[in-house]
């Protein structure tokens, strides 16, 4: 599943693993855990071989000092939140005042201290989770792995937990790989975004390397709202496919392109513009006005300022100013999931 996958996690960083189902993120997890005996290759925990294929080095689960929070919370349905953080600790047989200590801690830093001594069936989703997280995180693990912690959780929730999550990770400074499929997640709270699909690392950067320039149209589509349209370069301008009309264009590519250009990039305008065309609908969001509009037949999407709603109509004609776009080499697919061999 993974092909000659490579990659360091730095000290106290949030890495996000980010990718399609069946990528293979939970299998990168489940390999760094000891759950799954990878084919070749090692693993390393700062100087310490967990695993090595060569050498037959495959230490146990338990031995690691990785922790691990997954998305079903796991917790103890008989045990108290203090007894659920406590059991990786009594499991190690520490003493009861030790254990007492580092419970009484974790749970100040989750935000659970006055919850000690209910059960998780009185708690709520959020604070179910904040339990599994005091529980990982109570062995003082070098690493600790979120696998999608947060997609049981409702909308609202869920936002409110990524800043939290990402509070607690830094005042512990802790390294975390978090596996997430929701890129607004990735973008929120990693430091680095690894991009993966069909087992292949597409690219590794800051969310914002990522999202300006994506290494090609698979990380440009995964991540974020985009237009591709077809297009090929002539004379400084590439003249669009099925448009009818061109942008300038002064870049290093040659012969037939795609263009991808994120529909927050482009301006509308009633009086002029690169390309000119009618709106066929618009989606009040509140905080944004989200509108297509045709181009000779071809859908371009738009993210615009949420006043417009009032100031536009269906149907009617209307300018776009691009102000950004990407220019990708055209390989006569309709299909944006090129990946990086």
């Amino acid at each position: 599943i993974l092909k000659d996958f490579s990659l360091e996690i730095e000290a106290g960083e949030i890495l996000c693993l980010v990718g399609p189902s069946g990528c293979g993120k939970t299998t990168l997890v489940r390999c760094l855990l000891g759950l799954n005996k990878p084919d070749t290759g090692e693993i390393y925990v700062d100087d310490t071989c967990i695993f090595s294929a060569t050498r037959r080095v495959n230490m146990p689960v338990e031995r690691r000092n990785i922790g691990i929070v997954f998305q079903d919370y796991a917790v103890w349905p008989h045990m108290t939140v203090f007894d659920n953080v406590a059991y990786p600790l009594k499991i190690k047989k520490l003493d009861k005042a030790t254990i007492k200590q580092k419970v009484d801690w974790i749970l100040e830093a989750v935000h659970l201290s006055q919850y000690a001594q209910r059960i998780p069936s009185q708690l709520s989703g959020g604070q179910q989770q904040r339990v599994a997280l005091g529980r990982a995180l109570v062995a003082e693990p070098k690493l600790l792995l979120l696998d999608e912690p947060l997609s049981n959780l409702d909308a609202k929730l869920r936002e409110s937990m990524r800043f939290e999550i990402k509070e607690i990770q830094k005042n512990f400074g802790i390294s975390v790989v978090y596996v997430t499929h929701d890129q607004s997640e990735a973008m929120a709270m990693s430091d680095r975004v690894i991009v993966i699909n069909r087992g292949v690392i597409q690219q590794i950067g800051t969310p914002i390397e990522i999202y300006r320039n994506p290494a090609n149209q698979f990380v440009a589509d995964f991540l974020g709202k985009i237009n591709f349209i077809k297009g090929e370069v002539k004379n400084g301008r590439i003249e669009l496919t099925g448009l009818g009309q061109s942008l300038p264009y002064d870049g290093p590519r040659t012969g037939k392109v795609v263009v991808a250009v994120r529909p927050e990039n482009i301006d509308l305008s009633l009086d002029s513009g690169d390309l000119e065309g009618r709106i066929s609908s618009m989606f009040y969001m509140g905080d944004v006005n989200d509108c297509r509009v045709d181009i000779n037949g071809v859908q371009v999407r738009v993210i615009a300022d949420s006043h417009s709603y009032d100031k536009l109509y269906g149907n009617e004609k209307i300018y776009l100013r691009v102000q950004e776009f990407l220019v990708y080499e055209d390989d006569g697919s309709d299909e944006h999931t090129k990946i990086v061999t």
